[in-house]
């Protein structure tokens, strides 16, 4: 089990990385983090920075065919930044076109959103993204984690850190693991 962590440079939430990351290790997986710039991506808990992680490969170098699953963390300024890069935007349409499963928590389906991937689909977020995918075309509902089976992909979101349990264990038996 492949599973790609995509985030911007900064801003991603750590937890929401760490836990999620820690879930793929645990179920035997290999999690390779992605982002749009070579380095560093720097963390953040809330509004303060945190630690730092190493880019694995950058999101235009990657193909979506290599992984077996594609987790995007929240944070509010990392799904921001990657909503304006087109080789973010496009490996997440391209997963989505492959049929991979995608999990996104938090504010991480504002990416799904610029994707165009939400359209007829019921997922979860933080509440303040509800306008934004009602306005997409998807159904938004306030729970721990939905699962939503709709053609071409399984996705898997999650409201916010406080979920996270519940987040790792829908998506990884959905990546393989």
């Amino acid at each position: 089990m492949r599973v790609a962590f995509l985030m911007a440079p900064q801003g991603v939430e750590q937890i929401e990385l760490t836990e999620a990351w820690q879930a793929v290790l645990e179920a035997g997986g290999e999690p390779e983090l992605l982002s749009t710039k070579p380095g560093r991506v720097q963390a953040f808990r809330h509004l303060g920075r945190a630690d730092t992680f190493a880019v694995d490969r950058t999101v235009a170098e990657s193909s979506a065919e290599d992984y077996d699953g594609l987790v995007l963390p929240g944070g509010v300024a990392n799904p921001d930044a990657l909503r304006m890069d087109e080789a973010a935007v496009a490996f997440v349409k391209r997963c989505f076109g492959l049929a991979k499963p995608v999990a996104a928590i938090c504010h991480a389906p504002w990416t799904l959103v610029e994707a165009d991937v939400v359209r007829r689909r019921t997922l979860t977020s933080w509440p303040s993204l509800r306008t934004d995918i009602r306005n997409a075309g998807g159904i938004w509902v306030d729970e721990e984690v939905a699962v939503c089976r709709a053609a071409p992909a399984t996705l898997i979101t999650s409201r916010k850190p406080a979920d996270l349990k519940a987040f790792c264990a829908a998506f990884v038996p959905e990546f393989g693991g």
